[in-house]
């Protein structure tokens, strides 16, 4: 990792905390999705992230959505368009064809060894079926490094790995948590928590929330340090600044001194310059 570049990492008190590139952004000035930013990100070792659609063939493209309108020049849901009539769309965000799974597969290449690209799965084990897993497996199972895959449907993340073992795995139970908070308390949290690193595929990375993680640990939960004694690393969720430009907010730099403290592996951020940059400010103060 080229640790002299801006808005890669932030350091405390010993503990590396990663800063990942949302939606393969620098800032929210760059485009979602842009392959410049990505060539330049996996150049220098930046920890990256991406939304993978299910397309009607059976392979994926880097959209966040399930339908093209808002983000692409083309109608309807992804899942009806093959890969080649995606390659004929564009994003709306910038003037560039679409990112199918194809080009990741040869862009991954050439990535640095510090380089991490999270792809984050949209779909379902059932709305990818055997045509996706297989398409996967052929794409990236011999990718030594450099991906991690995450999502909410723990069983498409269970099948995808048992395609592809040297792929690491990133579980996000955060939605199935918020769901068992009001009704069994806090320890109902904790057991389901566990439950996930533990789970027969163990994952390397479990995705969180961040206001649910300094809401859980001012209540004395430390989901941080529960992951880290199962061998986990965590990825807190996705930060944002009220005016980037400025830097924090009182609220948002106690907030975000918070969440450093607790030593998260991980945070990701649509501005991972701007929040080393106002890190750093509040830092001095």
């Amino acid at each position: 990792m080229a640790k002299d570049v801006a808005g890669l990492q932030i350091v405390e008190a010993g503990h590396v905390t990663r800063l990942k590139w949302h939606r393969l952004r620098r800032s929210l000035a760059d485009p979602e999705f842009a392959a410049v930013v990505m060539a330049e990100g996996f150049k220098i070792g930046a920890s990256m992230e991406l939304d993978l659609q299910v397309r009607g063939d059976g392979g994926f493209v880097v959209l966040h959505d399930p339908t093209l309108d808002r983000e692409t020049t083309g109608t309807g849901a992804v899942a009806l368009h093959t890969g080649a009539q995606l390659s004929a769309l564009r994003y709306r965000s910038q003037d560039a064809g679409l990112i199918l799974s194809e080009d990741l597969a040869g862009l991954l290449t050439l990535a640095h060894a510090d380089a991490l690209l999270q792809f984050d799965m949209k779909n379902t084990f059932e709305e990818v079926g055997p045509t996706g897993l297989a398409h996967f497996a052929a794409q990236f199972s011999n990718l030594r490094a450099n991906i991690i895959l995450s999502g909410g449907s723990i069983p498409l993340i269970r099948a995808l790995a048992e395609q592809s073992p040297l792929i690491q795995r990133g579980y996000d139970p955060t939605d199935d948590l918020l769901e068992i908070w009001p009704v069994h308390g806090l320890g109902g949290v904790e057991r389901a928590l566990i439950a996930v690193l533990r789970d027969q595929i163990k994952p390397d990375m479990v995705y969180l929330q961040w206001e649910m993680v300094l809401s859980a640990a001012d209540l004395g939960l430390d989901m941080v340090a529960l992951a880290h004694a199962e061998g986990v690393k965590i990825d807190a969720w996705t930060h944002r600044m009220q005016n980037p430009s400025v830097g924090f907010t009182p609220a948002e730099g106690e907030d975000f001194a918070k969440l450093v403290a607790l030593k998260p592996d991980q945070i990701t951020t649509d501005e991972p310059i701007a929040t080393e940059a106002a890190w750093a400010a509040w830092r001095a103060l």
